[in-house]
């Protein structure tokens, strides 16, 4: 790799040296024109050196880890947004229950677990309900929020 660099600021070196002396030599007019402008060239075929060299053919760019990088993490934020939608729909509905519960006079403390749907989005599946039973509340769970009574949990007296 040195040895490459110190090859070509030598071809530099020798063509600016080579350019220079022919500049001085050359008389004022249009031929000085000529010799600074084909000097010029060679110069910059000089500089460029190095990348007309370069075998392309051989220079491959792999960006398959990359796809596979971004699909992968696009899966983790689709889980992570969805495990959150899950937590909000758990909680708001929790609060509907209590709050369905306060108007029919119960101290009810209500937790919810999700399901995916059909779709994908989260739905209340089942309810935790700490707190006198009522069967008019079990009977709006089920009816109002999808909540069979199969699923509902009662644990009287704990609240």
């Amino acid at each position: 790799m040195i040895g490459a660099v110190r090859s070509w600021l030598t071809s530099i070196a020798a063509v600016t040296l080579m350019l220079t002396v022919v500049q001085t030599l050359v008389p004022e007019g249009t031929l000085r024109k000529i010799s600074g402008f084909t000097g010029g060239l060679l110069l910059l075929a000089a500089l460029l050196q190095p990348v007309l060299k370069t075998d392309l053919e051989r220079l491959r760019l792999d960006f398959s880890g990359y796809e596979e990088a971004i699909a992968d993490r696009a899966a983790e934020l689709d889980a992570a947004g969805k495990e959150e939608m899950a937590a909000i729909i758990a909680g708001r509905t929790a609060a509907y229950i209590s709050d369905k519960a306060d108007a029919l006079g119960l101290g009810i403390t209500a937790r919810v677990e999700t399901e995916p749907g059909a779709d994908g989005t989260p739905l209340p599946a089942s309810a935790d309900l700490t707190g006198p039973y009522s069967r008019e509340l079990a009977d709006w769970i089920a009816g109002e929020l999808g909540i069979p009574a199969e699923r509902q949990v009662w644990h009287e007296g704990k609240n």
